[in-house]
């Protein structure tokens, strides 16, 4: 099945690179551009994406304010916003996963991890690049949010303590396959366990699903070193 993704970013040139570059696989297809974050919200409510790849600073309506308007909206739960930066550590980029990104990318990267990065949020799986989601998290995660994008639900607690261990050790970048290795269960148990707790926490997918283990403190942010 093709990805359909949705580009949004003031820069043509930028627009037009990553068009190309998308349209040259099989599995991916460019079905829409946005020069700014209103064209961004309605291009999305238009075409129905399953990827955005949205950037961060953008007149009118910037991708942190877009990313929150398109995740508010029901219709819109299969479509997954990847947000690509100059600043990886920027605090805009923590206020985006707020608001409901599943993940991000820095705008140096390669062609092939930006292909792979999409193919990666399509499937509804978490983005958060190694090289700065520590200091996000230490930095911004791991506080209240003052915004109000993301409230802490109360359904933390409602967690089973399987689910709790699943989802901490998810949160700090476990795949399936690794949490399963170390709670020796199978990895469709975990994969259970993990979609369990998405729904009790309402999170969109396993992105949210890490932001709220880190904002709410059931997960607290490994020591550096």
């Amino acid at each position: 099945m093709t990805i359909r993704v949705l580009l949004a970013d003031d820069q043509a040139l930028l627009r037009a690179t990553f068009r190309i570059l998308i349209d040259s696989v099989e599995d991916l297809t460019v079905v829409a551009e946005a020069a700014d974050g209103q064209e961004a919200v309605a291009l999305t409510a238009e075409h129905r994406p399953d990827v955005v790849i949205m950037d961060i600073r953008m007149p009118h309506l910037d991708g942190v304010a877009a990313t929150a308007a398109i995740c508010a909206r029901p219709e819109l739960a299969g479509t997954h916003i990847l947000v690509l930066t100059t600043f990886e550590n920027d605090e805009n980029v923590a206020k985006a996963l707020r608001a409901g990104a599943s993940g991000f990318l820095g705008k140096g990267v390669s062609p092939e991890i930006l292909l792979a990065g999409i193919r990666t949020v399509a499937a509804g799986e978490a983005l958060l690049s190694p090289a700065a989601t520590q200091a996000l998290i230490s930095r911004f995660l791991a506080t209240p949010d003052t915004d109000g994008f993301l409230a802490l639900p109360d359904a933390v607690k409602a967690l089973t303590d399987r689910e709790r261990e699943v989802v901490a050790l998810a949160a700090h970048g476990k795949s399936n396959a690794e949490i399963a290795d170390e709670l020796v269960v199978s990895p469709l148990t975990v994969r259970s366990h993990i979609h369990r707790a998405m729904t009790k926490l309402n999170a969109r997918d396993r992105a949210q699903l890490v932001v709220v283990a880190y904002q709410s403190g059931l997960v607290k942010p490994r020591p550096h070193g």
